[in-house]
């Protein structure tokens, strides 16, 4: 069993690099806040990241021979409706297409 003083030790070296890398994004972002692709990536990741997660959900149900693509679908398709008009609030957009792969996938 390791003595107390390392256990210390290594306690605070994990305390120091955690919050040191926790930190780092928001030191890094007030440099950038002013950058033109930076305001880019904030109008063009969350879409790219819902299009991936809708490209995997499509494949991943295509591919698994379940015969039945339809939750899937229209889970996509409330998912690219709820993000449109919904003001792309992604967490909003994602989590109602969730919500409807699950209630249409346990109905089918």
């Amino acid at each position: 069993m390791p003595e107390t003083p390392y256990i210390l030790a290594v306690l605070a070296i994990v305390f120091t690099v955690t919050l040191a890398l926790r930190a780092l994004p928001f030191a890094a972002l007030r440099t950038l806040r002013e950058s033109v692709l930076v305001r880019k990536l904030s109008v063009w990741m969350p879409v790219g990241i819902l299009g991936i997660l809708a490209v995997s959900t499509l494949r991943t149900t295509l591919t698994a021979g379940s015969g039945n693509a339809l939750p899937a679908a229209v889970a996509v398709a409330v998912t690219a409706a709820a993000h449109l008009l919904g003001g792309r609030r992604t967490l909003l957009s994602v989590g109602l297409g969730t919500l409807a792969y699950v209630v249409l996938e346990n109905l089918f």
